[in-house]
């Protein structure tokens, strides 16, 4: 348990890379050039974003990649020194070995202000003869245009269950870990098509001893189990909201969840409810209702019980 197995595990090749073929052959073909153009990765956490891009760099420079190779978070320093100051020192010296150019790998570029992303633009054209920049985000739409025209994008998408199993299967495989079907289908929809904390997930389940199975998955994550949202939401429709809201203390007193974990939950659970669909699509709509004006500053606690109470609502008029 010494290590941290999403760094253990992280593919060093790219070919080793799972869910993302066609970005992977395009990367593969930079390296049989030896040429690659300025990139922009976009696409959520945990889907081989940061792999990729240590992969490549794995690939074209070979044991002096470490030397050829900037790995900064932009979250981590965000403004305008971040630009000014160790991207044009990096940028600044030659290329170790025979390449003619080095990789700078800027992570969570959407998070730089617009003065710091307008002056990475000068500094990507200043440098162009001696560094590519590869640029992370989570959403394209955060990076100035400027930016994106001298990119070529690639887009990540979340991962697929079955590949994440995959991933999942070959960890526990060598770690000598047994994990049920069960434990399977819950890591993968507790990670959410994200690799990275599909894996966290394994090896917080695995420290507990034993087999992995659905039960310790929830238990060692303290997540909630569908049979609890489910049994919260049936409540609910069946016209008792008092005794509704008693559970929904229970998750965040109790359990200490967040009102975000509670409304995804409640969103994946929605789509298995014993409801005709106009229903689920009136549901759905409060669901991202409430999750909106939670992320917008709202109480918690009051747009969850609203949640609840339109779903009382519901089930008092006969709709379900």
């Amino acid at each position: 348990m010494a290590d941290v197995w999403v760094e253990k595990y992280r593919p060093k090749k790219l070919a080793d890379v799972i869910g993302q073929k066609i970005i992977v052959e395009r990367l593969s073909a930079y390296v049989r050039t030896v040429s690659m153009p300025h990139m922009l990765f976009a696409g959520p956490a945990g889907c081989g974003k940061t792999t990729c891009s240590i992969a490549l760099a794995r690939e074209l420079y070979g044991d002096q990649w470490k030397g050829n190779f900037l790995e900064l978070n932009a979250s981590d320093e965000r403004g305008i020194d971040i630009v000014r100051g160790k991207i044009k020192d990096f940028a600044r010296a030659a290329s170790m070995g025979q390449n003619d150019f080095k990789i700078i790998f800027l992570d969570e570029a959407d998070s730089l202000t617009g003065d710091a992303q307008a002056a990475l633009r000068r500094t990507m054209e200043r440098y162009t003869q001696t560094c590519r920049f590869v640029l992370s985000c989570n959403y394209s739409s955060k990076i100035i245009e400027p930016i994106q025209s001298r990119c070529a994008v690639f887009r990540f998408r979340p991962l697929s269950e079955p590949d994440v199993r995959i991933c999942i299967e070959r960890i526990s495989k060598v770690e000598g870990i047994e994990v049920s079907e069960e434990g399977y289908l819950a890591i993968a929809q507790l990670a959410g098509g994200d690799l990275r904390k599909a894996t966290n997930i394994l090896q917080v389940a695995s420290s507990m001893g034993g087999k992995v199975d659905a039960e310790t998955v929830f238990e060692s994550t303290e997540n909630i189990r569908p049979s609890e949202i489910q049994e919260l939401l049936t409540t609910a429709l069946k016209g008792s909201f008092m005794a509704a809201r008693s559970k929904l203390d229970d998750m965040i007193v109790i359990h200490g969840l967040s009102g975000e974990d509670i409304v995804k939950a409640i969103h994946r659970a929605v789509l298995d409810l014993p409801v005709n669909e106009d229903v689920k699509i009136r549901l759905i709509d409060r669901v991202g209702e409430a999750e909106f004006r939670m992320v917008s500053g709202s109480s918690e606690r009051i747009q969850l019980e609203a949640l609840l109470a339109h779903f009382a609502y519901e089930g008092k008029n006969g709709r379900s």
